[in-house]
C-alpha cells in the first residue's frame, strides 16, 4: 500500500465527499474523515490489496458514519430551550421549502440501493461520477446511467419504469 501522507493527499477528498453527502455536516464530515485515516493507519496491515485504495477507505468511513449513527441515537435529545435561535425566513416560506425537500428527500429514500447512494453521493456530496464508480467499486459509465435511471425514476414521482 503507497505510503499514507501519499494516500491523505490522494484520497481525503474523495472519502470527505463521500461522508459529506451521508451526513450533509461539514464539520462532522471533516472530522469523520481525519478518523478515517486513524483508523486506516492502525489497521494498514490488513489491507490486502483486494480492492483500491479508495474503496478501502470509504468503507472505514461508512463504518464511522454507521458508528457516529448508533452514538448519536443513544445520546438524550437536546431541551428546546438549549437550542440557539436561528431567524430564517418567514413561517410560510420555511414552510414550503422544507415540504418541498422532503418530499424528495421521501422519494430518494424510497429509491432501491445502489440507486439511493448514488444520488446521495452525486447530488448532496457533489462527487464526480468518476469518484462514485471508485467508492461503489463500479465504473464511471455505471455511476452516469445509474443516476440518470434514478433521476428519470424521481421525475415520474419514484414510480418504476415498466416497459
Amino acid at each position: 500500500m503507497e505510503d499514507m501522507e501519499q494516500a491523505y493527499q490522494r484520497h481525503a477528498r474523495t472519502v470527505y465527499k463521500f461522508l459529506l453527502a451521508q451526513c450533509r455536516d461539514p464539520g462532522l464530515a471533516e472530522e469523520l474523515t481525519q478518523e478515517t485515516f486513524y483508523q486506516a493507519v492502525k489497521s494498514v496491515d490488513r489491507f490486502d490489496g483486494g480492492c483500491k485504495v479508495s474503496v478501502w477507505l470509504c468503507q472505514i468511513a461508512k463504518h464511522l458514519w454507521y458508528q457516529h449513527l448508533r452514538k448519536r441515537r443513544r445520546e438524550a435529545p437536546v431541551p428546546p430551550e438549549d437550542l440557539p435561535e436561528d431567524p430564517g425566513p418567514s413561517a410560510e416560506e420555511g414552510l414550503l421549502e422544507r415540504e418541498g425537500r422532503m418530499d424528495l428527500l421521501r422519494l430518494v429514500h424510497g429509491l432501491p440501493e445502489p440507486q439511493r447512494e448514488v444520488v446521495y453521493l452525486r447530488a448532496f456530496g457533489g462527487l464526480s461520477f468518476r469518484e462514485i464508480g471508485d467508492v461503489m467499486g463500479r465504473t464511471e459509465t455505471w455511476a452516469r446511467v445509474t443516476f440518470y435511471r434514478s433521476k428519470e425514476k424521481l421525475r415520474n414521482g419514484g414510480a418504476e419504469d415498466e416497459k
